[in-house]
């Protein structure tokens, strides 16, 4: 099981080297990092978007185009369908959001023709090391999906279950997270995760797969929390998963770890035909990097 974000990309070093293709590449942490991934030799690269613009922060940061094959779509949306086409026809293995609005790039992954459409949900998994947790962190949705039903929250939770089992976690357990851990039916939150774990207990979400719910964060992370409070669970102080109630639970408490607790990151969309890699015009070298690594590691599994 990869424990931390460094043993991430020495796993994406190691493995079949992946394609990936950015949308809109003329941005210059999008290509700090796409440039340090070839250099670590985890990718191959596509490069899509305004070729002069990409040139001119090439120069500046000194990377080699020569090792990159560059396509000179300079509108938005056509870059957009490029880098998704290539992904559909075998040319490269997973995508890359560069500069240019998260809604454009869905846009192009769920078109019917060129697209990377499945059956199932699209859902946002952010990948968290932080210091005082034991092993990496998985919050899923505090990206796209804003208030999830039950029926969606069904496929984020499977979406994530994935990229953990991707990651070679072999028993993942989830925390359903609510403020409380008594079913209250006017928290919509304790009754979806205590429904969520009825569905785990049954083999909904398959071997190796334990759901606790609802709980709060603090038993969801501490042993010592649980302890306190006379709750018992594998769950406690083990979590893989921590499913989100809300879009703005998930993008606080991810904001959090990142500005607060400074936690390293990477973050991924699943759902997809292949993985699409989604990080912030916020995010650092760093964490666009890691995000190129969970993404390469990811879309190498679902190869096999």
């Amino acid at each position: 099981m990869i424990k931390n974000l460094a043993q991430l990309v020495k796993v994406a070093q190691e493995q079949n080297k992946m394609r990936l293709v950015v949308a809109a590449a003329q941005d210059d942490d999008v290509l700090k990092a796409v440039a340090e991934a070839k250099k670590m030799n985890i990718i191959e690269g596509i490069l899509i978007g305004d070729e002069e613009k990409i040139q001119q922060i090439a120069k500046e940061i000194g990377m080699d185009l020569n090792q990159y094959r560059v396509i000179n779509k300079p509108d938005l949306m056509e870059s957009a369908l490029e880098a998704v086409k290539l992904v559909s026809q075998g040319e490269a293995d997973f995508v890359m959001k560069g500069l240019l609005d998260t809604s454009i790039l869905l846009k192009a992954v769920l078109n019917k023709e060129v697209g990377l459409r499945t059956e199932n949900l699209l859902s946002h998994v952010m990948v968290y090391e932080a210091d005082l947790y034991h092993k990496l962190l998985y919050l899923t949705d505090g990206g796209m999906n804003i208030e999830p039903s039950l029926e969606e929250k069904k496929g984020i939770l499977k979406n994530a279950i994935v990229a953990a089992k991707a990651l070679g976690v072999t028993e993942v357990k989830v925390s359903c997270l609510a403020a409380k851990e008594k079913v209250n039916e006017k928290m919509p939150s304790t009754v979806d995760g205590a429904e969520l774990k009825k569905l785990a207990n049954e083999g909904f979400f398959g071997d190796g797969v334990i759901v606790e719910g609802p709980i709060a964060f603090d038993l969801a992370v501490s042993k010592e929390a649980a302890a306190v409070k006379g709750y018992n669970s594998p769950v406690v102080g083990e979590t893989d998963i921590m499913l989100m109630p809300t879009i703005e639970v998930g993008n606080g408490i991810g904001k959090a770890m990142t500005y607060m607790a400074n936690a390293k990151s990477a973050g991924v969309i699943m759902g997809a035909k292949a993985p699409v890699v989604l990080v912030s015009r916020a995010d650092t070298a760093e964490t666009k990097l890691y995000s190129i690594a969970l993404g390469s590691v990811i879309a190498a599994n679902q190869s096999k």
